[in-house]
């Protein structure tokens, strides 16, 4: 697995939903996991992709689009 994206776990928790929808098995996991889970959506977490399909996610997520211009 190839760390993907790094930020707060209601948007890390969004885009494994949306990488899963694309055929990506991604998966997250908290930065510092000594923290209680207390339902915090601001907390830090960290998105991971197999690598394989990591130039894949980054052209969805990351790259320019041409047709949105």
């Amino acid at each position: 697995m190839k760390p993907f994206f790094t930020g707060q776990f209601i948007k890390a928790e969004m885009l494994v939903l949306m990488l899963e929808q694309h055929g990506i098995a991604a998966r997250y996991e908290f930065a510092d996991p000594s923290q209680p889970d207390d339902g915090d959506l601001s907390r830090e977490c960290h998105v991971f992709v197999p690598e394989k399909e990591y130039d894949r996610a980054w052209q969805l997520f990351y790259a320019e689009r041409e047709d949105e211009l």
